[in-house]
């Protein structure tokens, strides 16, 4: 067992599947027991563990999508197919054991960012998930005029959670924007361009009637890491500028992947 295997081990406690939902064969929704004393907040991911007989666990992050105030943590996980985690995962059933390391981790935290009047809340795949924690805490997002999440999948069987944020965005009188977009299946959605393209060209602002600039926008970035580069170059050219550590900006980048 390496080093930072073993102090992994020895930082985590076992807990216990509650909940597995496939969106797809490749996307779930997976939930597990919530020690008392793990604290989060919207943003964090945490690390879950699988045995592997006779040698060291193996570990993966995930974000957590569950508000701070659920009994239990839910994670969105993509599964790579021939993955050594994802053929360990595969085999979970309802009660079976994981391993959660103690601690939750990370630093992709809204408050980072500098006031503003529309939060960007900008996601590919599973890293929809921080953004769903972020809308079922109540109040978190309450300094915004107005919210807008852009979800891009490749199908629309991925749009994990479609029910849930409709009825948000329903709900919110206006103020949240729920977009997805679908990029392999022609006419899935109204948009179907990557958000960096629908964003360079201006579709994606004239389409929800909103500014996008340094001034009045507020951006989070959670996704691919091709997509995050590409979002990374965008909003350097419009003056967009980072969050740092004392520091805030008013772009803010998930970078655990």
């Amino acid at each position: 067992m390496d080093a930072k295997s073993d102090s992994a081990l020895r930082r985590s406690t076992e807990q216990h599947v509650r909940f597995i939902h496939g969106w797809t064969d490749n996307l779930w929704s997976l939930r597990v027991d919530k020690p008392a004393d793990f604290h989060f907040q919207p943003g964090h991911y945490a690390r879950l563990g699988l045995p592997v007989a006779d040698v060291a666990p193996l570990w993966r992050p995930y974000s957590i999508v569950s508000a701070p105030s659920e009994p239990q943590l839910e994670f969105l996980i993509t599964l790579i197919p021939d993955g050594a985690f994802t053929c360990l995962l595969v085999k979970l059933r309802v009660g079976d054991p994981v391993l959660l390391e103690s601690a939750a981790l990370g630093f992709f935290f809204e408050p980072q960012l500098a006031p503003g009047e529309d939060l960007w809340m900008l996601s590919t795949g599973a890293g929809l998930g921080p953004y769903v924690s972020l809308l079922r805490t109540p109040q978190a997002l309450a300094r915004y005029r107005r919210l807008v999440l852009v979800h891009s999948v490749r199908a629309a069987a991925e749009l994990a959670y479609a029910d849930e944020l409709n009825m948000l965005a329903a709900a919110s009188g206006g103020r949240l924007c729920y977009l997805p977009v679908v990029t392999r299946e022609t006419g899935a959605t109204v948009l179907s361009e990557r958000i960096p393209q629908l964003i360079a060209d201006g579709r994606l602002p004239a389409h929800l009637g909103l500014q996008f600039d340094a001034v009045t926008s507020r951006v989070m970035v959670c996704g691919n890491p091709d997509f995050t580069a590409d979002m990374r170059r965008l909003l350097n050219a419009r003056g967009f500028t980072p969050c740092r550590r004392g520091l805030a900006g008013s772009m803010l980048f998930e970078n655990y992947w």
